[in-house]
């Protein structure tokens, strides 16, 4: 039964959230999903030099210097190989989470960013950017199987009353990862001409690490019961995550959703997309996963040092700022994790959007206003700040909680591909056109992400009902109802 009052909830986090559940998080969200926002930025603090090592590889080859729309051809691949390999590693995580496992699929992940390390490594040894390029798409997989195999391990690892909780750590993670690039990244630590190779092979220690410790803890339960049919192993891995004998209750729940789950099983990617039960819940995920891309949030990332420079601060500042930044939104995550299963997941969504929403509009009325009145730079810092806590707050890291609840055991997996799939696609276009789109727009590019925050806040507000402290087959039971309701 869901707790009252503050005190209850309180209670049952500390019955519930055991040593061997903490460490599996840590270990599986940390090792993994770190890989998704160390990756993603990385490559650009040390992009001069990167650069320059095309011109000298190529200059190398030929004797002559690269001709600049080649170099810029090849930087323009570096950068979109890593959406793309992540559009793949969605792909694959399917396949691999229901035939290998969900822990075993993060293990041999890992081999994938060791991989990239090697070919970073190998680069400038072998005068060869090729390597550099394939190592961005291998590092790119990797982070797509992460991005979705981690919320649905620890979906199916926790109690129901710390679910969304468990799963924003996948979140947080990312997060993390960002800092950590930015940390070492700067040009007076490893984004230099000597340094950018450690920088790029650091991805490989996160993968080492996790490789070490995760085998010691237990597959999914759900997995082992539901898909394997392995009913001692998953009680004996109930034991372990709860540390406690008494886990009958919970194995009665899992074989209840066995019996549910039969309609379902062998749903590939076509067939879910064409179920008629399940044709809301795939709107629902599909709108959730475009609007958390479409809301501006990499216009943001790609705005914040010219928003910084024109308050008159330096380059060494401006790096400061926003590493202070990102461990502020790390806290803000932190919150998040902390709150989510006392507000819920709607409102977190609702006022996460709605930030979005009031401080994009400001932050392009101030970004053009600061042409002429440079005071204006500093409201501009303030908006997009507050932009960045409504991304925080709710478009980030309740979308892949929604996706591990909307669905049961056997189609889950395949879920996670849709909506991994629409995340990076999304990702993919918006890193292609924005710049072309920002030369034309300039400060009002902000606006063009305003409609589709506005048209996903509408529909979170008509179709998305809370699912906080409910089991799968309840949530099923109600988000069917709700759907029905409001289609």
């Amino acid at each position: 039964m869901e707790p009252t009052t503050a005190e209850e909830n309180i209670a049952a986090w500390g019955r519930m959230l055991t040593r061997p559940l903490v460490l599996v998080t840590l270990i599986s969200a940390f090792g993994s999903s770190v890989q998704y926002g160390y990756n993603a930025f990385v490559i650009f603090y040390p992009a001069k030099y990167i650069q320059n090592f095309y011109n000298e590889t190529y200059r190398f080859r030929n004797v002559i210097s690269i001709d600049h729309s080649l170099l810029k051809f090849q930087w323009g691949l570096t950068v979109a190989f890593f959406p793309f390999g992540g559009f793949c590693g969605t792909l694959l995580a399917g396949p691999l989470v229901d035939s290998i496992g969900r822990k075993a699929t993060l293990l041999v992940n890992n081999l994938l960013a060791i991989i990239a390390a090697a070919l970073v490594i190998a680069t400038k040894p072998r005068h060869a950017h090729e390597l550099l390029i394939c190592s961005r798409f291998f590092v790119g997989v990797c982070a797509g199987i992460a991005f979705s195999v981690v919320p649905l391990y620890l979906a199916e690892i926790a109690p129901q009353n710390l679910r969304g909780a468990l799963c924003t750590v996948a979140d947080l993670s990312i997060t993390f990862g960002s800092l950590l690039a930015e940390v070492i990244g700067f040009c007076e630590v490893l984004g230099t001409e000597e340094g950018w190779p450690v920088l790029l092979s650091l991805t490989g220690i996160p993968a080492l690490l996790q490789l070490l410790f995760l085998p010691f803890f237990p597959e999914s339960p759900r997995f082992l019961l539901i898909q394997k049919k392995e009913e001692e192993e998953a009680r004996q891995a109930l034991k372990t995550l709860r540390c406690s004998d008494d886990v009958e209750e919970e194995m009665e729940q899992l074989q209840q959703e066995e019996l549910a789950d039969r309609k379902e099983k062998d749903m590939d990617v076509m067939k879910i997309l064409y179920y008629p039960g399940l044709r809301w819940h795939v709107v629902s995920i599909a709108v959730l996963m475009a609007g958390q891309q479409l809301s501006g949030i990499n216009a943001a990332h790609y705005y914040a040092k010219r928003i910084y420079l024109s308050s008159g601060v330096s380059d060494t500042i401006v790096w400061y700022i926003s590493m202070l930044l990102s461990l502020f939104l790390m806290v803000i995550t932190t919150l998040v994790i902390c709150i989510i299963e006392n507000s819920g997941r709607r409102i977190l969504l609702i006022s996460g959007f709605g930030i979005c929403i009031i401080a994009g509009l400001f932050l392009s009325m101030s970004l053009q206003l600061q042409k002429n009145i440079p005071a204006m730079a500093y409201l501009s810092v303030s908006f997009h700040t507050i932009f960045l806590i409504g991304q925080t707050t709710g478009p980030n890291p309740v979308p892949s909680v929604l996706v591990a609840e909307y669905f049961l055991q056997t189609c889950r997996s395949t879920a996670f591909v849709v909506a991994g799939s629409i995340h990076w696609i999304c990702k993919f276009l918006i890193i292609v056109t924005y710049l072309h789109m920002e030369i034309e727009l300039e400060a009002y590019s902000f606006l063009f992400f305003w409609p589709f925050n506005i048209a996903t806040i509408l529909y979170i507000a008509k179709m998305i009902p809370e699912t906080k402290g409910r089991s799968f087959l309840e949530i099923r039971s109600v988000l069917s109802r709700h759907l029905a309701r409001g289609s």
